[in-house]
């Protein structure tokens, strides 16, 4: 299969210490080790086993700390980010001018795998798609787990840290995103963005999501579109500790798995 995607990782740090790569000893998160590699060779590694891939994108502050454990996994380009993910991603898909639809995944996403990338690719439409897990598609899988909610008419839901660009009106999400990067885990706070009847819809769980974002994207003159991912790891991402425990556990597990079908 022909590599038609390129993908943008987000291997950065927002301002301050990072706790959670400092409980490890180490100053960047996208280094810390799960199973005894970096989560950014994880990722790296599985977007080079993906065929729908071609070129891979780096961002990240410091591209000389993470360059031996990118190089590691299969290499990919390394580029300096600038004072915000959304302007970062603006100057790349600039510079690459739509001559490939773009994936965005992040570097804390080890668990990513080849079948989440073909799931949410495969699935992904319109000029802007975001994957995302609904609460009981995880809650069946991993009853205990603690994840940021979105909740709307349609349920509860989480972000799988994966966005697919598809046409040059991305860049009209891309602006927005720069506004409401801090609003990003709170619904009505976000949807505000988009004006106060629409915010107002989300905070009283009177629209689903799929719903709110098809509204959010003709506020943008764009199609804007959701994929629910089947596989509730999606939703994985790792930035604390309890997350890093249950990532190596399914990794693990994976690992177990996998030789078992080979001594099968």
């Amino acid at each position: 299969m022909q590599a038609q995607w390129t993908c943008i990782v987000l291997a950065g740090q927002r301002p301050g210490t990072d706790m959670f790569a400092q409980h490890f000893g180490l100053k960047l998160k996208a280094l810390v080790p799960v199973r005894g590699e970096p989560m950014i060779s994880h990722v790296v590694r599985t977007l080079r086993a993906s065929p729908l891939i071609g070129e891979i994108i780096v961002l990240c502050q410091e591209p000389d700390a993470l360059r031996s454990a990118v190089d590691a996994a299969g290499g990919a380009t390394l580029v300096e980010s600038l004072s915000s993910i959304s302007l970062s991603i603006k100057r790349q898909v600039d510079a690459l001018g739509f001559s490939s639809p773009i994936l965005v995944t992040t570097a804390d996403h080890p668990l990513l795998t080849v079948d989440m990338i073909a799931e949410f690719l495969g699935k992904a439409e319109g000029d802007v798609a975001i994957a995302m897990v609904e609460c009981k598609t995880m809650l069946a899988q991993f009853p205990d787990a603690k994840r940021t909610w979105l909740r709307f008419s349609d349920g509860a839901w989480s972000g799988a840290n994966l966005f697919a660009l598809m046409s040059p009106k991305s860049a009209f999400a891309l602006d927005l995103w720069a506004e409401a990067e801090q609003d990003r885990k709170k619904a009505w706070r976000l949807f505000m963005h988009f004006g106060v009847r629409l915010a107002l819809r989300a905070l009283t769980r009177t629209i689903g999501l799929r719903q709110a974002l098809t509204a959010a994207g003709k506020r943008l003159g764009l199609v804007a579109t959701l994929v629910p991912m089947s596989d509730p790891v999606a939703a994985i991402d790792v930035d604390k500790v309890s997350d890093h425990i249950l990532a190596e556990h399914i990794l693990i597990d994976r690992e177990t798995g996998a030789r078992s079908h080979l001594a099968a």
